[in-house]
């Protein structure tokens, strides 16, 4: 499935997480919608001192803006699907919430 099946909303997460690994050249890049429909974008960081996944850093964007729950997630990843441990991070915030997970040319790989 492409971006452009998926509803507006989903492709545009999809869109802002190609959009932050392209611009950084990051492993990998995700985006999550908040209840009211912020949304936050982020990379993954890896520094000497800090390894973080950018599902991880775009949840903590969201729960540190007063977000209280989370509509759905997505990231950019050329692994096949994303760390169980960063689909926890999602769950935690928004137990309902789609991740979508997508190859680096925004084909959507699963839903989980």
């Amino acid at each position: 499935m492409t971006v452009s099946e998926l509803n507006a909303e989903d492709a545009k997460i999809i869109t802002l997480a190609r959009s932050s690994r392209a611009r950084t050249g990051a492993a990998e890049g995700a985006a999550v919608r908040d209840e009211t429909g912020r949304t936050y974008a982020a990379t993954s960081v890896d520094l000497p001192s800090l390894k973080l996944s950018a599902l991880k850093v775009a949840v903590a964007m969201a729960v540190s803006s007063g977000a209280e729950d989370l509509e759905a997630a997505a990231v950019v990843t050329a692994a096949g699907t994303a760390d169980p441990a960063d689909v926890a991070a999602v769950r935690d915030l928004g137990p309902k919430a789609p991740v979508l997970v997508a190859a680096p040319n925004g084909d959507l790989r699963t839903t989980l």
